[in-house]
């Protein structure tokens, strides 16, 4: 059961988060974690180990297989993918593919994370399994090689209706994924970009990204926003200040006040996240430099040990020859 989301919860996002407010009475949420992405540790949490569904966060795990196929030498960004029909009128947001049409495994993955295409998630994953289904199957267990032991997916794209099945995680365990995926540039270059234009030409399509914190709060460039009617809003964000950057979740965020009030709710709540746990990583660094220059301070340092001279007894040879020494 959801709690509901305490009225000062987000009050103290700054101002320079840029991110515009949005009464949060009666909204609620499935989860929420904050983790340090060098580590993976926990900054702060709520509820993060309670499933819900993330829908278009799905996403992520379908570029993360591409890309780390990309790193093995299994494809390439450039290699050309022919549209099948398994691929065509997927429903919800597309770049509307047409059977036959042919598209860099590059351009696909700009319409995966800016248009959040369901579409381009489906010619992905067939271009790298054959089926949706066996792609499935590779994503659930590269989910459990990260240890996301709470984490089905069902889609390649998230996009699921009415009772479901639905693709099912937890904040924690997206985290768990946001972390692996923060490390590869790649992905990142994706997920930072704000506008792309996909297929070039009279029936080009405009992309532009649905993650509104790239313009609103310094250091953010990642990672993926979700809504469904079954799901809720949901977000997997990044942000770094210099060498420290966090990994910031927000699962299941629903309001009273409809669909584009849950998503903006769910924009403050990441946002706060990422500002308090920057602070927090930022203090712990703080605090162990401290901790460092003390102990080199007050470590004792060991008196060099004294040498002696060892004298020997005069052998047989020294004895003779003193007899001969004039």
């Amino acid at each position: 059961m959801r709690r509901p989301l305490l009225a000062t919860l987000l009050l103290c996002l700054s101002a320079g988060a840029g991110v515009a407010a949005v009464s949060e009475a009666g909204a609620t949420y499935d989860g929420t974690i904050c983790v340090d992405a060098a580590t993976g540790a926990m900054l702060s949490e709520s509820k993060a180990d309670w499933p819900g569904h993330p829908a278009s966060v799905t996403k992520l795990m379908t570029m993360l297989l591409v890309l780390e196929d990309v790193k093995a030498g299994k494809t390439t960004l450039g290699t050309p993918i022919t549209i099948t029909r398994a691929s065509v009128g997927t429903g919800g947001s597309m770049v509307w593919l047409a059977v036959g049409e042919k598209f860099s495994t590059d351009s696909l993955l700009y319409a995966l994370m800016l248009q959040s295409a369901n579409d381009a998630a489906v010619a992905l994953a067939i271009d790298r399994a054959g089926t949706t289904q066996a792609f499935v199957a590779r994503m659930n267990q590269r989910a459990a090689e990260l240890g996301m032991t709470h984490t089905i997916f069902v889609t390649p794209n998230g996009l699921t209706y009415g009772k479901g099945p639905h693709d099912t995680t937890t904040a924690r365990d997206l985290a768990k994924l946001g972390v692996v995926l923060v490390a590869i540039p790649e992905a990142l270059r994706y997920t930072s970009t704000k506008t792309y234009t996909f297929r070039p030409g009279p029936k080009g399509v405009n992309l532009t990204n649905h993650n509104h914190l790239l313009a609103s709060f310094k250091g953010c460039d990642g990672l993926k926003t979700g809504w469904t009617v079954a799901a809720d809003a949901s977000m997997v964000t990044t942000a770094h200040d210099g060498d420290r950057r966090v990994v910031a979740v927000v699962l299941g965020c629903d309001s009273p006040q409809g669909a584009k009030a849950a998503q903006r709710v769910r924009d403050q709540m990441a946002a706060r996240l990422m500002t308090e746990g920057l602070a927090r990583v930022a203090l712990l660094d703080e605090q162990k430099a401290k901790l460092q220059a003390l102990s080199a301070r007050t470590t004792p340092v060991a008196p060099k040990p004294k040498t002696t001279k060892t004298v020997e007894e005069p052998g047989f040879f020294d004895w003779l020859g003193g007899l001969f020494s004039f």
